[in-house]
């Protein structure tokens, strides 16, 4: 049996994430702080989910808390460590930008220290797509510098990176960075633009539609992202031998390090995401168009070759099986009826 911590547990992907990882016969002691970003009974309900199943165990921890932090690690001795937990949002990181220097950074090398001393065999990282900030190539690769963020919070993640490249060096602790690309599905976040857009449609409030729907997103779904997590996590980096340093690839390294992108390599605009939305909900959006805000990017497209290469898996669940599963889920959850001729017999409620 492997024991795995997952920090973020309570979160979006953590919870989804924790799920498999217990249905394969993996011990999962999630750790969270349940702070108050988001409405915290939606925390609290995906723990409950997870605390009714066998080989799983729960920390009310945060983080920046070093000194509790280094008592579990030094108590349960993991195997593995998958860190979910940060402070999320790139708008959010406009108004409070210490929340990020407190998880993202503070929070971050308590992890790399309790896994540099308990003997970690792998530390795979939440990274984002937000890091390739500036850059305008597409589709965005591992290979490609991204020294330019837009936002506090992609320059927290592209920290994250170099911090567990360090320690990758200095220690030969094995880590692996997971640059997100828009993640949407059941039990997702409320601060996102589908939970957003889904709950102003059903009560006939009007959605902010920015960049005037031109914004493209490489949206993918949940169930495609824990996949990719779980193959990376069963597959420790080694040393790029072939690396050198006058020509550098940022995806990898001589230290046991890698990068990978887990995005659905199919970027939809905006205007279409919502369009697929109405359709599910059988219902019509009133939309503000607004021009692109400060710290978002025009576009996400996800270059994920060397994440078919590694683990033989491409992310594929089309938008349309998505968001139809999304708002069974939704209509579920709070108890909201719509149409029935809006959602096929196969959509699934998890």
């Amino acid at each position: 049996m492997v024991k795995v911590l997952v920090t973020g547990a309570a979160g979006f992907i953590g919870f989804h994430l924790s799920q498999r990882l217990l249905s394969r016969g993996d011990e999962v002691v999630g750790l969270d702080n349940l702070n108050d970003y988001y409405d915290v009974s939606l925390k609290k309900e995906r723990l409950v989910q997870l605390e009714g199943k066998s080989g799983f165990s729960f920390h009310k921890l945060d983080l920046v808390d070093n000194a509790s932090i280094s008592q579990l690690f030094a108590e349960q001795r993991f195997d593995i460590v998958v860190n979910l937990a940060a402070q999320a949002g790139v708008r959010y990181s406009l108004k409070n930008p210490h929340a990020y220097i407190d998880s993202n950074l503070v929070g971050f090398t308590n992890i790399l220290e309790g896994c540099r001393h308990s003997g970690v065999k792998h530390l795979v990282f939440a990274s984002s797509s937000s890091v390739y900030g500036a850059n305008t190539k597409t589709p965005f690769s591992v290979r490609d510098n991204v020294d330019h963020p837009v936002s506090l919070y992609a320059a927290t993640k592209k920290a994250n990176e170099l911090m567990a490249h360090t320690y990758s060096h200095l220690y030969n602790l094995p880590t692996t960075g997971l640059r997100f690309f828009t993640v949407y599905g059941p039990w997702g976040r409320p601060d996102m633009a589908l939970f957003l857009f889904t709950k102003a449609i059903l009560a006939k409030q009007p959605i902010d539609v920015f960049n005037y729907g031109k914004m493209q997103r490489d949206f993918t779904y949940i169930d495609d992202i824990v996949e990719g997590i779980v193959r990376v996590t069963d597959t420790i980096p080694q040393a790029n031998t072939a690396w050198l340093g006058d020509a550098p690839d940022p995806g990898t390294s001589k230290a046991p390090y890698k990068i990978y992108n887990i995005g659905n390599n199919q970027p939809v605009e905006l205007m279409h995401f919502i369009e697929v939305l109405e359709n599910c909900l059988g219902m019509k959006a009133e939309k503000n168009l607004l021009p692109l805000q400060l710290g978002d990017v025009p576009i996400t497209y996800a270059d994920v070759d060397d994440l078919i290469r590694d683990v033989g898996f491409k992310p594929s669940t089309p938008i349309e099986v998505g968001i139809e599963r999304f708002v069974a889920w939704y209509c579920s959850y709070y108890r909201v009826q719509i149409p029935l001729r809006s959602l096929s017999l196969g959509a699934q409620i998890s």
